[in-house]
């Protein structure tokens, strides 16, 4: 929603008094068609929220869920059809060998010439270097991340005063339609509740010898 609809740009515009409309065109979810790549737990949380907003919801997975059939989704057969045919992507899908980079040169040039790319889930899901070349050409839309690749030791930190030697996310963060956020998504109480409660319970279920519902 920020991404398409601009408000972040808006918030920094009005703090300077400009209450100019200028540029912050965006689009109606309504009727939109996302594709969701990958429905577990998190993919399919995502649909229930789109499913309110009235948007046509495709996805790719090798495995098919009923709770997303259920709200209206349709599964498509390959990737290549969902990136076709969708105005949004959002990529839920496991880092795997065969998901790295999924996103790539060849994958932007069959997307929709200005769809939005939305990545929280794995940074090396897409090739950052194929997304800026998009970018450039205004292939792709606009692109939303809450991950990166080489987040590490770069996420998580303050770097204020100095001088990023990340010359992909320095780039990145040119573009006025990039949003990018620091690896927050999980950071609610809720969720860090949950996950000190499901930890403290595995590791009971360790020592008292019982089987773990959570193991990898």
């Amino acid at each position: 929603m920020t991404l398409n609809r601009k408000t972040h740009r808006a918030f920094n515009r009005v703090r300077e008094n400009n209450f100019s409309l200028v540029g912050l065109l965006g689009f109606t979810l309504n009727g939109k068609t996302v594709g969701i790549i990958g429905t577990g737990k998190i993919g399919r949380c995502t649909a229930r929220i789109l499913n309110g907003f009235g948007c046509k919801l495709i996805a790719y997975d090798i495995y098919q869920h009923d709770e997303f059939i259920s709200l209206g989704g349709k599964y498509t057969a390959t990737l290549d059809e969902l990136l076709s045919q969708s105005d949004i992507v959002s990529l839920h899908a496991p880092l795997l060998e065969s998901t790295k980079q999924m996103i790539n040169e060849d994958a932007l040039a069959k997307m929709k010439p200005g769809a939005l790319l939305i990545n929280t889930s794995r940074g090396a899901l897409i090739n950052h270097h194929a997304i800026i070349e998009a970018l450039k050409r205004k292939q792709l839309g606009g692109l939303a991340i809450d991950v990166y690749e080489a987040e590490e030791g770069l996420f998580f930190q303050n770097h204020e005063g100095e001088i990023l030697d990340d010359d992909v996310i320095s780039r990145l963060m040119t573009f006025h339609n990039v949003l990018i956020t620091g690896h927050q998504g999980f950071f609610t109480r809720e969720s860090l509740a949950e996950i000190a409660s499901v930890t403290v319970q595995n590791l009971k279920d360790f020592e008292e010898n019982r089987k773990c519902h959570n193991i990898v």
